[in-house]
């Protein structure tokens, strides 16, 4: 359909005026629809909007791929509407454990998803780097805030790679251990969000 058919549609079915020049930005991603745009565009071209957006990232286009409105989603995981559209439009995610789980399940957002979509993967990161070079159980409550994951498969994850990062460092003070052994350790902390998803598969 070419871009003045599409912004046609978008004019007589949804009471839309959208230019054609801006149909042709959005199919080269230099501009992007709102929400309702999304949507209408969406019912023009018999698709939903998952399928014009690909695969979703941050929490606006995992919301607008259900076809979810904000005052909904907010219902669903007991926020206030005005306080998630901020939460949505700054990319940073500051719900409590409950509201992180309801949000996962209102979105279908497998832990990596959530993780993604909410902007944490840096603080992850963090306490999970924490949780390696020191006392771990500590650590299993601030993770399970962020990630909705079944208790006992999160401190087993924790407790694997506090093991494993310690068997690393106990190799580089043994006798005869190379110079350049202690980097083992250090590769294993900066990849240790790799780590964790492989001992927490989706």
């Amino acid at each position: 359909m070419a871009p003045g058919h599409v912004a046609y549609g978008l004019q007589a079915q949804y009471g839309l005026r959208v230019t054609a020049d801006t149909v042709v930005a959005w199919e080269r991603g230099l501009l992007a629809p709102d929400s309702r745009e999304l949507t209408a565009l969406a019912g023009v071209l018999w698709c939903s909007p998952g399928e014009l957006l690909g695969t979703p990232q941050s929490l606006r286009e995992h919301r607008m791929a259900r076809a979810m409105g904000v005052e909904e989603l907010a219902r669903r995981v007991g926020m206030d509407p005005s306080s998630y559209r901020r939460m949505e439009d700054g990319n940073r995610w500051r719900g409590n454990g409950r509201q992180t789980a309801a949000l996962a399940e209102a979105l279908s957002l497998t832990p990596r998803e959530l993780l993604t979509a909410t902007g944490r993967d840096g603080e992850l990161a963090e306490l999970l780097r924490s949780a390696a070079t020191t006392r771990w159980q500590a650590y299993v409550r601030p993770v399970a805030r962020m990630l909705p994951l079944p208790g006992r498969r999160l401190e087993d994850a924790l407790q694997r790679l506090h093991s494993d990062y310690h068997a690393r460092m106990a190799a580089t003070s043994s006798w005869g251990a190379s110079a350049g052994s202690g980097e083992s350790g250090k590769d294993f902390l900066d990849r240790i969000v790799e780590h964790f998803w492989a001992l927490t598969p989706d």
